[in-house]
């Protein structure tokens, strides 16, 4: 079979319903090492797998992360939430990535602020192989637990920053997420339960046992879902404020730990 030219997969993707085939095609065609494995990629692509499973890679923040079959895949509106985090950091800070997924999050802040001392965990088997990829070359310590659970106890009231893209699509509404993610990505990164917000409100009730006084927690959510995170976050000690990007639909909570109380002189 002759090689295919990148015009012949512009087709096929167009075909498939790629709706930027003309990208897609390019990175193909850089990712393949072979015509052979060009051709399997294709054909992968085609029957519907994601682009980043099959050429094993998402751009995000300007890095280039590794993404495995099976782990979520790093969004663009989520550059939001790292922004935001980015601005209350701090040169040496520790920073918690919970429901790390591949740890995109994570290698984003360290690319930006110096020396900060990252911590990521995930319930996932692939995600937690995913994220020790892309960030035990950067100093990073990755856990394998349900939230907090498998977190070491000296970073109780020590985090500065705690980011965390939680699931938050309601349970209802997880048939109506695009194919690639429905079928491909594992429900537990996407299912919130029966209002989305299921997984922030257990990560909400134990964030200021993690944070340090003053220690920021911040959550990609909806608009629609912020005033009920917001009531969360109050009702479990957090000084919580909305962050809205319209360029990127996105939104994020972030909740403040109160400083601690100063005493008085005696």
């Amino acid at each position: 079979m002759p090689a295919l030219t990148e015009p012949d997969i512009v087709a096929r993707l167009r075909a498939a319903g790629c709706v930027f085939a003309e990208d897609e095609a390019r990175m193909l065609v850089a990712a393949a090492p072979t015509p052979a494995d060009l051709a399997a990629m294709v054909e992968r692509r085609t029957g519907g797998l994601p682009l980043e499973y099959v050429i094993g890679w998402a751009e995000f923040c300007g890095l280039r992360v590794a993404v495995d079959e099976g782990v979520f895949v790093p969004r663009h509106r989520t550059e939001f939430l790292v922004d935001r985090a980015m601005a209350l950091l701090r040169p040496g800070a520790v920073v918690l990535d919970v429901c790390c997924g591949t740890g995109a999050i994570g290698a984003a802040l360290v690319a930006a602020i110096p020396r900060i001392q990252l911590h990521a965990t995930d319930i996932s088997d692939a995600a937690v192989l995913c994220a020790r990829r892309n960030l035990a070359h950067l100093g990073a310590r990755v856990y394998h637990g349900d939230l907090y659970t498998a977190l070491p106890a000296p970073l109780c009231g020590a985090v500065d920053v705690m980011v965390a893209n939680v699931p938050y699509v309601p349970s209802a509404d997880v048939e109506m997420l695009p194919r690639e993610a429905r079928i491909y990505e594992a429900r537990e990164a996407l299912d919130g339960g029966t209002d989305g917000l299921d997984v922030l409100r257990r990560l909400a009730a134990e964030a200021v046992v993690w944070l340090a006084p003053s220690g920021h927690l911040l959550v990609e959510t909806t608009e629609r879902q912020a005033q009920t995170a917001v009531a969360i976050f109050s009702h479990d000690g957090l000084i919580p404020h909305v962050e809205r990007s319209d360029e990127l639909e996105a939104t994020v909570i972030v909740g403040t730990r109160p400083a601690a109380p100063t005493r008085s002189a005696v």
